[in-house]
């Protein structure tokens, strides 16, 4: 119970991906192509890879919210890394690559497809090289790693909230600035919510690992001085 306190945003983080999921999954588990929410007709082989990337990146999601509950991790360590490892093979790995296939055929405009070019690359790494580190017991710098992949694995959370943001902004202007262009607004809105999406919960996520950085240091500079008056 001290580790939920010490981490109040463990349960809320639980009940909102669980939430997500369970409004964004469903469509994907009837096998209608219609309810998908991005339509590619013209690529027979969207659909199916939009479906393994949305269940793969739902396990990915759920897996990734035990990873990071700190009673659950102390309580049932065997548990604990058995999800991990469910979080990187049956999860960040086939949704990753499956969001780097999808990304190219994106008909959301050049800055959606560029941003998820990099993303996706980018989750597949941090999650490699946390894992990596996990085997080689290298600790510290697992969870260094897990951390950047845990920001971009929820980060599609994120971006959804941008998204319905820029649309409540951009959506008045579609007859002004986008001169009635439905699709340039489309793109724009696109562009704007995928780099925002994960760029700014990245950056978030550095700045925490770099605050704990300085708090390390600050306590061992103070170790020293303690023995001394000792």
């Amino acid at each position: 119970m001290t580790n939920v306190l010490r981490r109040p945003w463990v349960v809320p983080l639980g009940f909102v991906a669980i939430a997500f999921i369970a409004f964004s999954l469903p469509p994907y588990l009837t096998g209608d192509r219609a309810q998908a929410r991005v339509q590619q007709p013209e690529f027979s082989w969207h659909y199916p890879l939009l479906v393994m990337h949305v269940i793969f990146a739902s396990i990915a999601m759920l897996t990734c919210v035990l990873q990071v509950w700190p009673w659950f991790r102390a309580r049932y360590p065997h548990v604990h890394r058995l999800a991990g490892r469910i979080y990187v093979f049956g999860g960040v790995l086939p949704a990753g690559v499956s969001a780097f296939a999808i990304a190219a055929i994106t008909p959301f405009g050049p800055a959606a497809f560029a941003s998820s070019m990099i993303m996706a690359p980018l989750w597949l790494i941090f999650t490699y090289n946390g894992y990596r580190a996990a085997r080689r017991r290298l600790f510290v710098d697992h969870r260094k790693w897990m951390i950047r992949s845990f920001a971009l694995t929820m980060s599609i959370i994120t971006n959804r909230i941008w998204g319905v943001v820029f649309t409540i902004w951009l959506l008045p202007q579609l007859e002004t600035t986008f001169h009635g262009d439905d699709e340039l607004m489309t793109y724009s809105i696109a562009g704007s919510t995928t780099w925002l999406g994960w760029v700014i919960p990245l950056l978030i996520a550095e700045w925490w690992l770099q605050r704990d950085e300085v708090a390390k240091r600050k306590a061992r500079k103070r170790t020293p001085v303690a023995a001394q008056a000792d």
